[in-house]
C-alpha cells in the first residue's frame, strides 16, 4: 500500500511515518504540509491511504476532500485534536477518525481493521465506532459542539472553556481569542469555529468576527443603518451588512 501524510506540524508527520514504517502492508510513504500540495499529489501519487489532518494551513482537510469530489479517492483517516469534527469525518467517508494524541495501540488498531475489512465493511464498523464514541463522549451527533478548546502553547496544549470566551477575530491564517483574562492564538478558521461553537451562545458578526452574546453591553445603532456591538470590556465591533438581520434576529429586536 501507498501512503500519504498530510499535517501541517512537522512532528506530526514524523510520528505517524515512523509508525507506518513499522507495518509490512506499506510499501511507499509520502509527506504533504498542505492542502494545495496534497490536492496535486493525491491527483499524481494515487496513495492507497490518506492520513489527513482536519486543521491545515490553507485548507481544511475536508475542504481537500469537496476538492477532489469525481476523483477516486484513497482511504481516508482524518487526523485531528477536535472531537467536534468526528460527524463530519463520518459525513466524508472516513475509514477511521484518530483523536490527537492518539496512543501506538489506537494507530495499529486502525490499520489492522483496514487490512481485514473491505471498505464496505469499513465504513459499516466506522459508523458504529461513530455511534460509540459519541455516547462515551455524551455529545450529540448534530450538532456537535465543544466544552473545551485546545491551544497550543509552545511544547504544551491548554484547554480553555468555550463559555469563558469573549470574542474571536481573524487574523490572517490565524484565530485569536479573547477570554477575561488573557488573548490566546490558534491557527485556525473562524468558518471552522463556527461549527463547533454552540450558537446558542456565538454568533459571526462579520467575516472576520465571532462574538459571545452573553459579553454583549449594549447595542449602538450608527448612521446609515449601521450598528455596532459594544462588548462589556467596551470593546466597540462593527455588524457587517451580510450578517446584521440575522444577527438582530437572534437578539429578537
Amino acid at each position: 500500500m501507498k501512503a500519504l501524510i498530510v499535517d501541517d506540524e512537522t512532528y506530526a508527520r514524523k510520528r505517524i511515518s515512523k509508525l507506518l514504517k513499522e507495518r509490512e502492508e506499506i510499501a511507499e510513504i509520502q509527506e504533504c504540509r498542505n492542502g494545495e500540495e496534497t490536492i496535486v499529489k493525491i491527483e499524481k501519487y494515487q496513495p492507497d491511504l490518506l492520513f489527513l489532518d482536519v486543521d491545515l494551513k490553507d485548507m481544511s482537510g475536508f475542504d481537500v476532500i469537496s476538492e477532489l469530489k469525481g476523483q477516486k479517492l484513497p482511504l481516508i483517516i482524518f487526523v485531528t485534536a477536535y472531537e467536534a469534527y468526528a460527524v463530519k469525518a463520518f459525513d466524508n467517508n472516513a475509514a477511521d477518525f484518530l483523536l490527537k494524541p492518539f496512543k501506538e495501540d489506537r494507530f495499529h488498531q486502525s490499520l489492522d481493521r483496514i487490512k481485514r475489512l473491505k471498505p464496505r465493511q469499513l465504513e459499516k464498523q466506522f459508523g458504529q465506532d461513530l455511534e460509540n464514541f459519541l455516547e462515551l463522549k455524551n455529545i450529540k451527533s448534530e450538532p456537535s459542539r465543544l466544552k473545551k478548546l485546545p491551544i497550543k502553547l509552545g511544547n504544551k496544549t491548554i484547554l480553555i472553556k468555550v463559555e469563558d470566551i469573549k470574542y474571536v477575530c481573524a487574523a490572517g491564517y490565524y484565530a485569536e481569542i479573547f477570554t477575561e483574562e488573557n488573548k490566546y492564538v490558534m491557527r485556525q478558521s473562524l468558518s471552522n469555529l463556527i461549527e463547533v461553537l454552540d450558537p446558542a451562545k456565538f454568533c459571526r458578526i462579520h467575516r472576520s468576527t465571532i462574538i459571545n452574546i452573553e459579553f454583549i453591553h449594549e447595542i449602538v445603532h450608527s448612521d446609515y443603518s449601521e450598528i455596532d456591538v459594544r462588548m462589556k470590556d467596551n470593546k466597540l465591533i462593527r455588524v457587517s451588512k451580510s450578517h446584521k438581520k440575522e444577527f438582530l434576529d437572534r437578539l429578537g429586536i
